[in-house]
């Protein structure tokens, strides 16, 4: 049997880089779009997000710390997620930055907010595919023990849905040519599919 590095998280890794979010990925970026109660835009990806349900259509992202999206979305009930593809990737990456509340992210990487169809928070005009969501929980993160961490989890029902024309091939979505980005671990690493990663498997009848 090969030998395994273990350990256990509380006691450190023990590894030049911690491993955990780079062997759960890559993970989809969740690149949440917000406004606040005082009318200023807000856009911000994060690393922890993924779909929950099929029907209704819930997503979720998870804030390390109670940033500027987790209070918007408090504040209103509503938030868009919009995908990330490789032409947007260093745009989205700028909107990593640390700014105050009051910064603009969209100016700030030279996005264009555009108005949604059914939440007033706005979605990226850039991004092929838009989720327009409204808020169905907002959860505190805990530990085993049940000590309260600062992590917030939000949860949204997808209530509207944007996708470019050209994605659509005989209405299905093209999820290999639509160019999707995703996090991998590590500092900086990212990771984009193509064709070449396809393949398909049905499910045993």
């Amino acid at each position: 049997m090969e030998p395994t590095h273990f350990y256990e998280p509380a006691q450190g890794h023990g590894l030049p880089h911690d491993p955990f979010n780079a062997i759960v990925g890559p993970r989809p970026i969740g690149w949440i779009s917000t406004r606040g109660a005082d009318g200023v835009l807000n856009l911000a990806p994060y690393s922890f997000f993924n779909a929950f349900n099929y029907v209704p259509p819930i997503v979720g992202f998870c804030s390390i710390g109670h940033k500027d999206s987790v209070s918007n979305v408090e504040a209103t009930g509503e938030f868009v997620w919009n995908l990330v593809t490789r032409p947007l990737a260093e745009q989205m990456n700028q909107t990593c930055a640390q700014v105050p509340p009051d910064v603009d992210e969209f100016a700030l990487a030279g996005l264009t907010p555009v108005a949604s169809r059914v939440v007033a928070a706005p979605r990226v005009l850039e991004s092929p595919v838009s989720f327009e969501c409204r808020l169905s929980q907002l959860v505190r993160l805990t530990s085993a023990a049940g000590t309260p961490i600062d992590s917030w989890l939000v949860l949204g029902e997808v209530v509207g849905v944007h996708i470019a024309q050209h994605l659509l091939k005989d209405g299905v979505y093209d999820t290999a040519n639509a160019g999707h980005i995703l996090r991998g671990g590590g500092p900086a690493d990212y990771f984009s599919i193509g064709p070449e990663q396809l393949f398909r498997m049905y499910r045993p009848r």
